[in-house]
């Protein structure tokens, strides 16, 4: 198995509250989501309860199924005796593509495409720049220890005259709270308000969970006009977000074929 690379987050790393936002990219901010659990108790009457119990009495018992699951097994068909098998190639365990270099997993840059004046030297984001890219930097970093952020990796790049697109990988230690989920969770909750998408987004085919958005054009006095389009999915313990800024419209399929190749490399 690959050794980890890449800067890890530790529990006391430090963000300043006061950090000046990075140009381009989009703002960003964290809403938690409080989940109600409503409790409900539902009464029989007795003499229903002890008529449902005496007819199931009177049946054949139901025998169990089996504890083993053999089509779940690995190899499915059964091996000649004395024989082992073999371990799955690195490039279908998605266990040890996670543990090894997250920069590979990366879609690479287009041919033609320029380097990003904002994208990071290395193919490393730490984990205090990650935080202070939301409105509140302090709360955002203490969230995402929190839920077990491990590393992000990053890549960026420049086409065209204004274009900006950012891919991240953001990865999270195993533990009770599925880190990934939550995140790409989180942000997807906030879509469909006013500053944002304001749309529920589209289905990322090929992902249960994936979804794209087109922000509608934003307008201001003396600037240009500027268009934006996000993905949101995950995949085991990687969450996945990518931007796509530029001066002109961006068509959902230019989104929709980033995550999905994107998507292909996990």
């Amino acid at each position: 198995m690959a050794p980890v690379t890449g800067p890890v987050a530790s529990e006391a790393e430090p963000v300043a509250e006061s950090a000046a936002p990075v140009a381009v990219r989009p703002r960003r901010r964290v809403l938690r989501t409080v989940g109600l659990i409503a409790v409900a108790a539902v009464i029989g009457l007795v003499g229903g309860t002890a008529v449902g119990y005496g007819i199931q009495a009177e049946r054949e018992p139901t025998a169990l199924p089996a504890l083993n699951q053999p089509g779940l097994a690995y190899p499915a068909k059964p091996l000649p005796e004395g024989e082992k098998a073999k371990p799955l190639p690195a490039s279908e365990d998605l266990r040890t593509k996670a543990e090894g270099d997250l920069r590979k997993l990366l879609l690479p840059k287009p041919a033609g495409a320029k380097k990003s004046e904002f994208a990071d030297a290395d193919g490393w984001m730490p984990v205090s720049a990650f935080a202070s890219q939301f409105n509140r930097p302090g709360n955002a970093l203490d969230d995402q220890l929190e839920i077990g952020i491990r590393r992000i990796a990053v890549a960026s790049w420049a086409t065209g005259e204004y274009k900006e697109t950012e891919i991240r990988l953001v990865q999270y230690r195993a533990g009770d709270v599925l880190g990934a989920q939550e995140f790409v969770e989180e942000q997807q909750a906030y879509m469909p308000e006013e500053d944002f998408a304001e749309s529920e987004g589209t289905e990322l085919k090929g992902s249960a969970n994936g979804r794209y958005y087109v922000f509608p054009v934003r307008k201001k006095a003396g600037y240009l006009d500027m268009y934006e389009a996000r993905a949101y999915f995950y995949r085991g313990d990687i969450a996945v977000e990518i931007f796509v800024i530029d001066t002109r419209k961006i068509s959902a399929k230019d989104i929709r074929s980033l995550a999905e190749r994107q998507l292909g490399r996990l």
